[in-house]
């Protein structure tokens, strides 16, 4: 018989170290003369990136020792960063951010990687991503190189063993990705991009002839402009150059027809996203030639074959699918559901049962304490309607008191052109096993629903995020799914500015948690990376030109309307948001009296990859909602600094 206690008070299964423990993230899934190799970010060695080679019925082996991480930082957010060229695996290794191979022979013990590209001057200054390699060994890449404070983006190649130093084969945009060579080695693609767009605003794509190795000529533009997103180059086996564009307000799949490309497959649904990280991967081709695509949308998603320009869809148990490569009669994918953690799967696309190749997860979570998201819609501000992903609290073991109504934590993703995902998230579930409730927002400006859902962000920054996450709250608490009085708001990143912006404009939260959240944006237009410089030109307007309009939606200017307790979390070698944006937020809350926690991390950069962080964290965030809420967690309460204690609710 379940037991009866308050909502948030509930023992689980499910602790913070339960996150990490055992977890590894899975990507840049590549297929070998024998079998797959993919990489492991394990948390419990620091995050470590880790390419794991698997031959075809042979046991998995790292292909690198401890000291060696496959991460690239071009853009900073990295992605794609290794390739197979014949019997070698080359990688951008994070230390120096040089390229290195390394055989593929089985049963070699991790043999030393041995440097590909020259060392750089100084510290990470040259660094390289989305490779890929020719028939002849010529390995194409995107390159950035960091000197006296100018930072320069291109297209280069290199031989795949190291003979001699990399080449320019493209310049002149600010921005590169994807150069992908054609079967027979004859031509190259790739898309560029400049300022003040992002990739998912307005990119171009180019072909142009391989005369000689890394030399090109007769370059023509393929498709794309301003107002048109190109994305995922990629050869069919029969040489045929295809493309995702968002021309009719989806990201779908075409083919260069010598024109400006026609439509292989149309759906008004999202068969990509946005290029955050180099290495999307969400259509490839069987060895038949036959297309596999994956697409998402407000219904569903799909994982299919095209034939004969028709989509047969390929059944599957999971409901995400990406990362595909495709071989004989089948795909290779990262596969995710709401209540599994990802795999890996060999996936027959004509019939057979999937064969999961590795598990993210050694121990599953234990199912009757996971929460299945609940797809909502709720009106929000303009007329518009927004989207979310709802999460009731579950626990077999306990039962709230009759007529109590759960404390409510709104997640608000990053980007902010990111997105709610049905995968199973550890970190929802930490919450709802507890007795929290959990809303997913989807706000305009998200991924998934098309362009014109992406551009209701336009300039409407601080504004837009700022009002769906409010009303997704205000929404689930009139449909009697959560405590009007004990509503949370979270995120990192964007997020963080939603959230501190919520916080500050909005009398809707008891509580939030900044991760590395945005407190100034007109700090972050000043000084940032290269790839998000201009980012914020689209999102707020021009700066200085809008300096008036940056400062009416920066929250460090407003602290004024913020009256409820912050907890704030920040990595000390973040260069996408500096740590001085956390601190000058602590700086306001201090002096203005306001309760707060701030939890720094050595080490740690853009989004916390070490095990011990990510626990403490987690640990910190739960204990800081229980003292604001009125509620007392289960288990071991962690040692948590609040200045300005004395201000607490019930205090």
């Amino acid at each position: 018989m379940a037991r009866i206690a308050p909502f948030g008070t509930w023992k689980s299964p499910i602790s913070a170290a339960e996150l990490v423990r055992s977890v590894v993230n899975l990507s840049q899934v590549r297929l070998t003369g024998d079998g797959v190799v993919w990489c492991e970010s394990r948390p419990a060695e620091a995050g470590r990136v880790v390419p794991v080679h698997q031959a075809t019925g042979g046991p998995r082996r790292d292909l690198v020792g401890p000291r060696w991480s496959a991460r690239t930082l071009v853009h900073e957010y990295g992605g794609a960063c290794t390739v197979v060229s014949g019997d070698w695996y080359l990688f951008t290794n994070f230390a120096d951010q040089r390229v290195y191979r390394v055989p593929l022979t089985p049963g070699a013990s991790s043999p030393e990687p041995s440097p590909v590209t020259p060392e750089a001057p100084t510290g990470q200054s040259w660094r390289y991503a989305d490779l890929d390699v020719a028939p002849d060994g010529t390995v194409y890449a995107v390159s950035e190189t960091h000197a006296g404070g100018e930072v320069i983006n291109r297209v280069v190649a290199f031989p795949s063993d190291g003979s001699s130093e990399p080449v320019v084969v493209a310049e002149g945009h600010d921005f590169y990705s994807a150069p992908r060579v054609s079967p027979d080695g004859t031509e190259l693609a790739w898309v560029g991009w400049d300022h003040p767009r992002m990739p998912w605003d307005g990119t171009v794509l180019y072909r142009a002839g391989i005369d000689k190795p890394g030399a090109t000529s007769g370059s023509r533009i393929v498709a794309g402009g301003p107002e048109e997103s190109i994305s995922q180059p990629r050869w069919d086996r029969s040489g045929k150059l295809h493309f995702l564009s968002d021309r009719s307000g989806w990201w779908n799949l075409y083919v260069d027809d010598g024109a400006t490309g026609r439509l292989v497959f149309g759906v008004e649904a999202e068969m990509g996203g946005p290029d955050w990280v180099f290495g999307q991967s969400s259509y490839t081709f069987l060895e038949d030639g036959r297309p596999v695509v994956t697409w998402s949308g407000p219904a569903a998603s799909v994982l299919a074959v095209l034939e004969d320009g028709q989509a047969r869809p390929v059944s599957t148990p999971w409901s995400g699918h990406s990362a595909l490569a495709g071989t004989v009669g089948c795909v290779v994918a990262i596969c995710t559901s709401p209540a599994e953690a990802a795999v890996l799967a060999r996936i027959p696309v004509d019939g057979g049962q999937p064969e999961v190749l590795v598990r993210s997860r050694a121990q599953a979570l234990p199912d009757e304490y996971v929460s299945r998201p609940e797809a909502v819609t709720f009106p929000t501000s303009g007329g518009r309607t927004a989207h979310a992903l709802y999460y009731a609290p579950q626990n077999p073991d306990f039962a709230a008191p009759e007529g109590e109504l759960p404390p409510l934590v709104v997640m608000s993703h990053g980007g902010p052109t990111g997105s709610a995902s049905s995968a199973l998230n550890p970190l929802v579930q930490f919450f709802t096993s507890r007795g929290l409730a959990v809303v997913d927002v989807d706000y305009g400006g998200s991924t998934g629903y098309g362009r014109a859902y992406r551009q209701d962000l336009a300039g409407q920054w601080g504004i837009v995020d700022v009002d769906d996450c409010a009303n997704a709250a205000l929404w689930l608490a009139d449909q009697g799914k959560a405590d009007r009085r004990r509503l949370a708001i979270r995120g990192g990143s964007a997020g963080g500015y939603t959230t501190l912006a919520a916080l500050c404009f909005r009398g809707v939260f008891a509580v939030g948690a900044s991760h590395f959240g945005v407190a100034d944006p007109s700090a972050l237009a000043r000084d940032t990376h290269k790839f998000e410089s201009r980012y914020l030109d689209g999102l707020i307007g021009p700066w200085p030109e809008a300096e008036e309009v940056y400062r009416e939606r920066s929250p460090i200017h407003h602290t004024d309307g913020l009256n409820c307790p912050v907890i704030l979390f920040q990595g000390l070698e973040d260069k996408v948001v500096p740590p001085d944006q956390a601190e000058v937020m602590a700086s306001a809350l201090r002096s203005k009296g306001i309760p707060f926690a701030y939890l720094a991390f050595e080490g740690e950069q853009h989004g916390f990859r070490k095990a011990e962080t990510i626990t403490t964290v987690t640990d910190a965030e739960l204990g800081f909602y229980g003292r604001v809420l009125g509620f007392e967690p289960a288990g071991p309460s962690p040692t948590l600094e609040i200045h300005n204690a004395s201000a607490l609710p019930g205090r």
